[in-house]
């Protein structure tokens, strides 16, 4: 190929399509990954949310269930109490809100 510029046009829009095809099958290769079921944790939370930012703080694990273990929180595949989500760690202690939506949300599968 010469080295003019309709030759460089050619390979810049060859390089375009091997981009395009490049993208096109790494979608592919996540089409079978789960998404998460919303975008703002706060709507995955619901109503827990609100209540975890007016708790006091540091809490732990067993203070939180305690106070908000009926709390319904929408999982991966369906709706679980706090109570069952947090049956699996030890008695941990939170200093934040946020500390508590880390590991919740890692508990039910982002």
């Amino acid at each position: 190929m010469a080295d003019d510029r309709q030759g460089r046009e050619e390979h810049a829009d060859r390089e375009e399509n091997r981009q395009r095809e490049r993208e096109l099958e790494e979608a592919k290769a996540r089409g079978d990954e789960k998404r998460p079921l919303f975008d703002d944790e706060s709507v995955r939370l619901g109503e827990l949310d609100e209540a975890l930012k007016s708790h006091d703080y540091p809490t732990t694990t067993n203070e939180l269930v305690a106070a908000y273990g009926e709390y319904e929180l929408e999982t991966q595949d369906d709706k679980k109490p706090l109570e069952d989500v947090l049956s699996s760690t030890d008695d941990q202690t939170y200093n934040s809100a946020e500390d508590v939506r880390r590991q919740i949300l890692e508990l039910i599968g982002r």
